[in-house]
């Protein structure tokens, strides 16, 4: 008998925000199926997507501009691109810089001459500059000097850059920074919000950067007057590097970390719940194990700490392909992989979770749907100080056994740069500025609320009247409680709080891979490695973990 379509999907309990909702788990996550720029490709593919390249104003050096539009759910855009000529000492990815190799514009529509001379002028300047509604997404991003002129001179030569280069460095191009949602005058989210395709998280933004990568591939090939190889360029991503900025996003957005985090646990929970798979299914996830070995062999990095996670990911890899081998064929085969990975550490259990998603498109690429979050945190006035006593006990036990007299967990304060208006981490007892602390000490506030309400009585609102300095721990509270994995469950002001792990789930999200920490503040990633290039979407799949040589 076939099941009613309004029959629930069967899926096993989902793993308890207890456990997924710390830093060091959130510090090991993988891009999946789900990530936002494999969601765009998939898009792209079912719309028939064609890119064509209408203006191209390139001199010999590769200075000037160019122009892509595309039509997507009924709506054309168009990235506007600008190459400058920029002198080596101005050259840097840090936030400080005023100049940069390129520059980028996505446009709402077909610009005409006189629009995009007015971004040619000005988006350069990036934030020095003003925009309008019909802007949409704004960039800028650095050249790999070395693999981009190592490029060209192998082109002119004849030749075809060198393999291992491409394979160690991944991208032409890296951005350091990629705006959306009105900043400096382009549209608002909500302009885009209800549009086909773009209105999942940072849709807009995926897009942006899959066109830059294809403006790179041209761009090399315009200088070095010949073409790449296909194999070669496919493994040219984008760069990005990502630092502080990032980081408070994920604190500050609870209800949208918690439609992200939501959607990536159902459809573990879905794929669990599984009682055999198929011969095809074993097949892929087998394929997908390979696959992940030699994307891991790929992965180097200079960062000790993180060059001995990826030593030891590739240490457990093979027993987990084992695993694999042993357990595919049996009764309930995901949900039993899932309780033997607990031997292994966080790196390796969230690579093999994201790997056992990869063969069920068909059942849980619909919950994309549901990342996006309209809803921001409300105050229920009328909620009885009681029962908000009692969503502390029940949610915030971990906060409460944190001893804010220590100066361990109190080490850090998060404020913003005057100089950049960006978010930065100060040093609490060495350094000056923490009385303009920004509010990102979410567990001391909330213990400081389980204090205040001792022996209190009556309603939320009389409490916020009586002590409003209590009402954002109050908001974080009652928000927990309808989105439970919306707070990261560890100390963002302690001694042992790294951003680094709030930037790689971020990131992950988003479908990034190569992760290469320059710190425990910024790191550098690739996005786009490996995907279909602007003429493959027909019939590709964008491939999990980008593998040099495919």
């Amino acid at each position: 008998m076939t099941a009613a379509l309004s029959d629930p999907i069967a899926q096993v309990a989902l793993r308890p925000p207890s456990t997924v909702m710390r830093l060091r788990r959130m510090g090991a996550m993988f891009p999946t199926r789900l990530s936002f720029l494999r969601t765009l490709l998939r898009d792209l593919a079912a719309e028939n997507a064609q890119v064509t390249r209408p203006v191209w104003e390139m001199d010999e050096g590769g200075f000037g501009h160019a122009v892509y539009t595309l039509r997507l759910g009924g709506f054309d855009y168009s990235l506007v691109a600008i190459s400058t000529d920029l002198p080596p000492e101005l050259r840097t990815d840090r936030v400080i810089a005023t100049a940069w190799d390129t520059a980028y514009v996505l446009y709402d529509g077909i610009p005409d001459a006189a629009e995009i001379a007015r971004i040619v002028a000005s988006a350069p300047h990036q934030e020095a500059s003003r925009y309008t509604a019909r802007d949409l997404v704004l960039s800028r991003a650095n050249k790999s000097v070395r693999l981009f002129q190592h490029t060209v001179d192998a082109l002119k030569s004849g030749g075809q850059p060198d393999a291992q280069m491409v394979r160690d460095i991944g991208y032409l191009m890296r951005t350091t920074a990629v705006y959306g949602n009105g900043k400096f005058g382009i549209a608002d989210r909500a302009h885009i919000a209800s549009r086909p395709f773009l209105g999942g998280p940072f849709a807009a933004e995926m897009l942006t950067v899959w066109l830059i990568r294809g403006f790179t591939h041209d761009l090399v090939e315009h200088v070095g007057g010949a073409a790449l190889d296909p194999v070669l360029k496919r493994h040219l991503g984008i760069g990005n590097s990502t630092g502080l900025g990032m980081a408070p996003f994920l604190v500050s957005h609870p209800r949208l970390l918690d439609s992200w985090m939501q959607v990536r646990e159902t459809a573990l929970a879905r794929v669990a719940a599984h009682p055999k798979l198929t011969a095809d299914q074993q097949a892929q996830l087998h394929a997908m194990a390979a696959r992940a070995s030699r994307h891991m062999e790929d992965w180097n990095v200079p960062d000790e700490i993180a060059a001995a996670r990826i030593t030891e990911l590739r240490k457990d890899w093979p027993e987990v392909q084992a695993l694999l081998k042993r357990s595919l064929a049996g009764d309930y085969p995901i949900a039993a992989v899932l309780v033997a990975s607990k031997a292994w550490f966080e790196d390796t259990q969230e690579l093999l979770i994201a790997l056992l998603l990869e063969p069920f498109g068909a059942l849980i690429d619909g919950l994309t749907e549901c990342l996006a979050n309209p809803f921001t945190a409300q105050i229920d006035p009328a909620m009885d100080v009681a029962v908000l006593r009692d969503l502390i006990a029940r949610d915030w036990d971990w906060a409460l056994a944190l001893d804010f007299d220590s100066k361990t967990e109190t080490a850090q304060f998060w404020y913003v740069s005057e100089a950049k208006q960006e978010p930065r981490l100060g040093l609490r007892h060495e350094e000056e500025g923490a009385e303009l602390e920004s509010p990102l000490d979410i567990a001391r506030q909330v213990a400081t609320l389980a204090f205040a309400l001792e022996g209190k009585i009556g309603s939320v609102a009389e409490l916020v009247m009586a002590q409003p300095e209590q009402r954002f721990a109050v908001r974080r509270v009652q928000s927990l409680a309808i989105a439970p994995y919306g707070e990261i469950r560890d100390n963002l002001i302690g001694e042992d709080c790294l951003p680094i792990d709030m930037l790689r789930c971020k990131l992950s999200f988003f479908g990034a891979s190569k992760f290469d920490p320059k710190s425990d503040r910024w790191t550098r990633i690739t996005l786009f490695q490996g995907a279909p290039l602007f003429d493959e979407l027909q019939g590709a799949e964008a491939c999990w973990l980008p593998c040099f040589g495919e």
